[in-house]
């Protein structure tokens, strides 16, 4: 949990900065957007299969330890970028770092903890993505002012500018937090592991497995990517958001960002396991989909309200509401992979899970966002209104998806039963 919290902070510290860098290197909104989806989802969905396939076979622990090594020194290396190219670089490689992650861990949740108690193991870990952001708002606008105070420093004979400094900083606690996983976190059953590298099924067969158990796995895939897209543009663009409506500046976003999202989404993720094993416990075989559901529905009512708002006040209550809901499919999604993947599949399934979860939550989302701020809306202020349509639009094709999915699963649920 503490690796995803250092992970969202190096992801979502680039947030804060949108305006320094749009200005220093003459972006565009539908640039930046780029720069918070694609160019972080590129790697992070196609290095995801790779190295979960070897997360498999292999060592989980030293699959973890290599790919926070390797996202935080990218995060350094967005320090040094002079161009949106260069940015653009250096953010593929966070996302090839982070690709490591979550695949290797739920695997290893999925062998700690039994069935009923996974959806609140899952959310323990899922609470990482909303510390993290929280953290990254909450101490990312005073990160800005410290590297506004610093010495000029000067590299190539070229002075680096204060958001330069904020991501060598912010990167390179992630190296030490490597050693100190790799002292200390071990695979639970060495023997097993053993077993399972030599007994572990190809690519091509996990894949001819999700086609296999297709209606479960289409509804399930895309229906929970559509969700992401609602929690991504919200975490990429309610900065700008205020900054821009109600003229904040990033310390006063983060500070208020900050709380919502400690709050309002650490809540959420862990309400949303809660849930979900409460309604397993009582013989509900769909608890995974119906948690999704209603997580879906419960994000439309603010965002419909959030555009005609003038009060920063009730501004933040509809974004924490917003995000309550928009962080619940976290476990249930996990634990649909958990439960009907074979052993030796897990890691693989979740890294093709987050490959969709990527390219259609966070690189259409964030994209989608600054499209319609550039070529629809066409006013800086739009930007409540463009989050609006975004996440109204994946919440209801969201919800349709995994409407249906709840019958395939319980039947496979009753089966397995």
């Amino acid at each position: 949990m503490v690796a995803y919290v250092f992970s969202f902070i190096d992801r979502q510290i680039l947030s804060l900065l949108i305006e320094p860098i749009k200005h220093d290197l003459s972006l565009s909104d539908t640039q930046f957007g780029l720069l918070q989806g694609l160019a972080f989802s590129l790697f992070y969905a196609t290095m995801g299969i790779p190295i979960a396939s070897f997360a498999d076979r292999y060592s989980r622990p030293l699959t973890i330890v290599l790919g926070i090594a390797f996202w935080s020194v990218a995060t350094m290396a967005c320090g040094l970028t002079r161009s949106f190219g260069q940015l653009f670089v250096a953010r593929l490689g966070v996302g090839a770092g982070e690709a490591a992650l979550s695949p290797a861990t739920y695997s290893l949740i999925s062998d700690l903890f039994p069935k009923e108690k996974l959806g609140r193991a899952v959310g323990v870990y899922s609470m990482g993505p909303f510390v993290g952001a929280g953290i990254a708002f909450l101490v990312g606008g005073s990160v800005i002012q410290l590297a506004a105070l610093l010495p000029e420093v000067r590299l190539f004979g070229e002075a680096l500018a204060p958001w330069h400094l904020v991501f060598v900083l912010v990167g390179f606690p992630g190296v030490l937090l490597a050693l100190v996983i790799a002292l200390t976190v071990h695979e639970p059953d060495a023997a097993t592991r053993y077993k399972a590298r030599r007994e572990a099924p190809s690519t091509g067969q996990v894949l001819a497995f999700l086609w296999r158990e297709r209606a479960i796995f289409g509804p399930h895939l895309f229906g929970f990517s559509f969700m992401a897209m609602s929690l991504f543009a919200l975490l990429g663009w309610a900065p700008a958001y205020l900054i821009r409506t109600f003229g904040m500046t990033a310390a006063q976003s983060g500070l208020w960002l900050g709380m919502v999202a400690l709050i309002a989404g650490v809540s959420g993720v862990l309400a949303s396991g809660w849930f979900m094993d409460w309604q397993t416990e009582r013989g509900r075989r769909d608890a995974p989909f119906h948690t999704g559901i209603v997580g879906s529905v419960g994000t439309i009512p603010p965002m419909a309200l959030l555009p005609f708002t003038s009060s920063p006040g009730v501004a933040l209550a509809l974004l924490c509401v917003a995000m309550f809901f928009a962080s619940t499919p976290m476990p249930p999604s996990t634990a649909v992979m958990q439960v009907v993947a074979p052993p030796a599949m897990r890691a693989r399934v979740s890294a093709i899970f987050l490959f969709l979860n990527s390219f259609i939550g966070l690189a259409m989302g964030a994209a989608l966002v600054g499209f319609l701020n550039d070529r629809v809306f066409a006013s800086e202020k739009a930007v409540g209104s463009s989050m609006a349509v975004v996440v109204i639009a994946a919440a209801v094709l969201s919800i349709v998806l995994l409407l249906k999915g709840r019958r395939p699963y319980m039947a496979f649920e009753t089966a397995a039963a």
